[in-house]
């Protein structure tokens, strides 16, 4: 019993890696952090954040096309090799597959939405028009809400999602964290409010 817990567990635990590669790997390339602060600190909404915004999405979704490779593993390791591993290679890149695909119909964003790009850029361009809260407005997006870092004016409330800067806390705590959150932010903010 042991044994056949132990290979579906590491079955699960290899399609969750696997379908999560380019979100874990290619924002944490140091080149595509230059432009950025230091992880926590807060960015300057401006066309790399909207920029990287839009590279997310795409990591995000790419998930699908690499949740290929565990369901076929395990769909061959289910019929010729270990049940039990193919299994959980199967059931965990299956889950991913579903819940992307009902996040169409659901009530739920993704972390990582061109309605957020287009949210963003709507802040940045009043912080350059006559609108502007104040007379050097500078849009920064904190850990709950974009604030003009000139006046301290809230100019969206929108929680930031993990945007694949390295981690303050060490690689091995942020890839962790990357893992349980799966991007989303950990602040979310009341919708009545």
């Amino acid at each position: 019993m042991w044994v056949e817990f132990f290979e579906f567990s590491t079955g699960a635990i290899m399609a969750y890696l696997i379908t999560r590669i380019p979100f874990l790997t290619f924002p944490r390339v140091k080149s595509w952090n230059e432009q950025f602060p230091p992880h926590p600190e807060p960015v300057y909404v401006d066309e790399h954040l909207i920029q990287r915004i839009l590279h997310m999405r795409i990591f995000y979704w790419l998930a699908l096309v690499f949740a290929i490779i565990p369901l076929t593993f395990g769909w061959v390791s289910l019929g010729h090799g270990s049940a039990p591993f193919g299994f959980g290679l199967w059931s965990v890149s299956g889950w991913l597959v579903l819940s992307r695909i009902t996040s169409f119909i659901s009530s739920e964003e993704p972390p990582f939405t061109k309605q957020l790009a287009m949210r963003l850029q709507r802040v940045k361009n009043v912080s350059t028009s006559e609108k502007a809260c104040c007379a050097f407005a500078q849009p920064m997006w904190e850990v709950t809400s974009v604030r003009c870092n000139t006046c301290g004016d809230i100019l969206l409330k929108e929680p930031r999602p993990d945007l694949g800067r390295p981690r303050s806390d060490g690689w091995i705590m942020g890839f962790v964290r990357l893992l349980l959150t799966d991007g989303r932010p950990i602040i979310m903010i009341d919708e009545e409010e």
